[in-house]
């Protein structure tokens, strides 16, 4: 779905005839929040944003593994797979599975950590606990009340905020907020910005944590296309927070190309980036998500393999206080 630009304005005609709407898809999302959950048997630590789209959830839920490693756990990443075909709880094989059947979320989260997909959420987390985890990290769900959760972070973007600050479909916020605020336990303001100003202030009123995060390039895995010339392109929430990121390592980007989030690349979209990219002497580039959903796919075979990656990780300010949280929220 590529989301309307409205949802980006502060006033508009579109969100406020769609108000009705949203404010039933409110009450339903907000009441599913409010449900007991399920314990999974070991902690469960959860990563989720209040609005639709991209805020740096997948490379905070691989840093989270990370740090959990690091602390003598054996972290399982617990998602629903999206945009994938399976139905039932499975563990992620990064050599044999594709993103049409996983998720391309999903395949990335499984090169940090064990990943565990499946729709029901319990079912999942017990796959993951008879699998070895000692807790568990699960990716998107703050507004999935399944499971009970020890620590929820919201990740939320700093340039973008929560646009208009409405409900699906006038907005992009998936619940209203209150309850959002309420599930959430630290708040993690990736990039710059001042577009999350607001939620910030709503948070730190009722005492949370606020830390602060930057997307950060792996510069040396494009050395050699360091001050080159690119056509870039993504199917993300946010497509211009990569072209951001590129021009920040050191590339030119001289064409861009956005798509909608989780796209899938048809024959003809493969061949006209080429033939754009071959026509202007451009280098082909894009996120790590992005081509993992080309992978398997013989009708984009020449696209993945003339494109290159620019993966990205997140770095936190406050790491140290992220760790100690976690430690304590996880009872070690």
């Amino acid at each position: 779905m590529r989301e309307p630009a409205f949802w980006w304005r502060k006033r508009s005609l579109s969100a406020a005839l769609l108000a009705p709407v949203a404010a039933c898809y409110g009450a339903v999302a907000a009441r599913r929040m409010a449900r007991d959950g399920a314990r999974a048997g070991v902690p469960v630590i959860c990563v989720g944003n209040y609005t639709l789209g991209g805020a740096g959830k997948t490379p905070t839920a691989i840093l989270l593994a990370k740090l959990l490693v690091q602390g003598g756990e054996t972290p399982f990443i617990l998602s629903r797979g999206y945009g994938g075909s399976v139905s039932a709880a499975k563990r992620v094989d990064v050599q044999a599975d594709r993103a049409a059947e996983v998720g391309d979320e999903a395949l990335l989260l499984a090169r940090a950590a064990p990943t565990i997909v499946s729709p029901d959420r319990v079912a999942g987390a017990a796959l993951a606990q008879q699998q070895g985890a000692s807790v568990i990290v699960m990716d998107d769900g703050l507004q999935n009340a399944s499971l009970k959760k020890d620590f929820t972070i919201a990740v939320v973007d700093a340039r973008r905020g929560l646009g208009n600050e409405r409900v699906f479909p006038a907005g992009p916020l998936r619940a209203p907020l209150a309850p959002q605020l309420a599930a959430t336990d630290a708040l993690l303001v990736v990039g710059d910005g001042d577009g999350a100003a607001e939620v910030v202030q709503a948070a730190r009123r009722r005492g949370l944590p606020v830390w602060h995060g930057k997307l950060v390039p792996e510069a040396s895995s494009l050395a050699d296309l360091r001050r080159s010339t690119v056509l870039a392109f993504a199917g993300i929430g946010d497509p211009d927070k990569f072209f951001a990121s590129a021009e920040e390592v050191g590339l030119v980007v001289a064409e861009r190309a956005g798509f909608p989030d989780h796209h899938r690349f048809t024959a003809q979209e493969a061949a006209e980036l080429i033939a754009r990219a071959e026509r202007a002497g451009l280098a082909l580039v894009t996120t790590e998500k992005d081509r993992a959903r080309m992978m398997g796919d013989p009708a984009l075979d020449a696209l993945a393999a003339r494109v290159r990656v620019l993966p990205v990780t997140i770095a936190v300010s406050e790491v140290d206080e992220l760790r100690i949280l976690l430690r304590q929220r996880i009872g070690r």
